[in-house]
């Protein structure tokens, strides 16, 4: 089983971070390499729901299940159900945590996957590219290097 990890520090509350991220249906507003995503069965906050995402940039889709969400925690967690990925299994949490010394927000968004011992380097390298690359952008939109959240803009 590999674990794959990133994390940053975004200059804004927990809240306003998770106010972002929360909706299951919502990658595509701060996700760069997210073209859409659609909900096949259930809502934004409905543990059970499946959304199918489609890469930026080509016709790579996933299907993805929403297990957890706390919203008291601000976590949620989400398993690949159909993709093209050489892993026989991937789960995935996301959590916003307060910096309470700065009033920011520290984001860590981790993967624990099942694959074959030659596909592991890859696998890592590639979700930490995606989930890094995703929380660089959910970053700027914070610090005005990006569009600003609908609940920061006013």
């Amino acid at each position: 089983m590999a674990h794959t990890y990133v994390s940053t520090v975004v200059p804004a509350t927990a809240d306003a971070v998770w106010h972002v991220v929360r909706p299951f249906d919502g990658l595509p507003l701060w996700h760069p390499a997210i073209a859409s995503s659609v909900l096949e069965e259930g809502g934004p906050a409905s543990v059970g729901a499946l959304r199918r995402l489609r890469f930026s940039g080509g016709d790579t889709e996933v299907l993805e299940r929403l297990t957890v969400l706390d919203d008291a925690r601000r976590t949620f967690t989400y398993e690949l159900v159909e993709h093209p990925f050489p892993v026989r299994r991937s789960v995935s949490t996301l959590r916003v945590l307060p910096v309470v010394d700065t009033g920011e927000a520290f984001v860590e968004w981790w993967a624990e996957s099942e694959e074959d011992a030659e596909d592991a380097a890859g696998v890592q390298a590639l979700v930490e590219e995606l989930y890094g690359s995703g929380l660089s952008a959910l970053r700027r939109r914070f610090t005005g290097d990006g569009p600003l959240p609908d609940s920061v803009a006013g």
